[in-house]
Order: C-alpha cells, then structure tokens, then sequence
C-alpha cells in the first residue's frame, strides 16, 4: 500500500488535509498526479494560498529530498513548468 501523505519527507497533517481535499490521498495519487498540477489543484481549490514552498515540499516529498534543496536547485525549472501550464490551461478555457 502507498504511503499517506504525512508520512512522506517534509509534510505533515495540515498538508496532508489539504491534499486530501482535492483527492490526493497517498504518494501513489501524488505521483499520479504531479506535483506542479497538484499545487494549481490547490490554488485553485480555494482553501490555502500556498506559497512556492508548498510546490517545493511535494517535488521534495516525491523524490526524498529537502524542500531547500529543491528550493536551491531546481526552483528556475519548476517555476517554466507551473507557468507553462498555467498557460496552457487559460488556453483550455478560452475554447
């Protein structure tokens, strides 16, 4: 069985509510469905402003790693990546 949400690296029961709102419930629905995409769900979801931290916890959470580490290293391509489908999804709506 996939972990729980609070049972990965870096997050802890509030996010793990938060997440479980918008139906990601285990690191397997995580993965699913993608960090960047999970915090536009959120944004979108209404029920937390979250900062690019939170973004950085899920990469971090998915891949065992310190949220400063991917706030360090890879904060320029997972900034391109939620623009890009931020982008894409006005595009989707304008149809």
């Amino acid at each position: 069985m996939s972990e729980k949400i609070s049972q990965l690296k870096g997050l802890g029961p509030k996010t793990e509510k938060y997440l479980n709102n918008i139906g990601i419930f285990t690191r397997a629905d995580l993965e699913a469905v993608g960090a960047v995409p999970a915090y536009l769900k959120l944004i979108e979801s209404g029920q937390t402003i979250p900062h690019l931290s939170f973004l950085y916890a899920l990469v971090g959470a998915l891949e065992d790693r310190s949220w400063l580490d991917i706030a360090n290293n890879e904060k320029e391509r997972l900034l391109y990546e939620l623009e890009g489908l931020e982008e894409l999804r006005k595009l989707e709506q304008s149809e």
